[in-house]
């Protein structure tokens, strides 16, 4: 593994809920050129996307959802 630190955006779910999360963090490439996250943090998500550098989410799904209230 080379050892020369990627930064990343990790997206991700929790496995007990549908809350959409994120984490920037800094990992090594394997030899083929991915970034290799460790199993550890692995547990209990599920990624939905690994984005290079620090991203900022400005809104995600469920960030806007109204509440029914005017509904007839």
């Amino acid at each position: 593994m080379h050892q020369d630190l990627t930064l990343v955006t990790i997206i991700y779910y929790h496995d007990e809920s549908l809350e959409l999360l994120h984490e920037v963090k800094s990992f090594p490439k394997n030899l083929h050129g991915r970034v290799v996250i460790p199993s550890i943090l692995k547990e209990g998500k599920s990624i939905v996307a690994v984005c290079e550098g620090e991203i900022q989410i400005i809104n995600k799904v469920g960030d806007c959802i109204l509440p029914i209230e005017e509904i007839a």
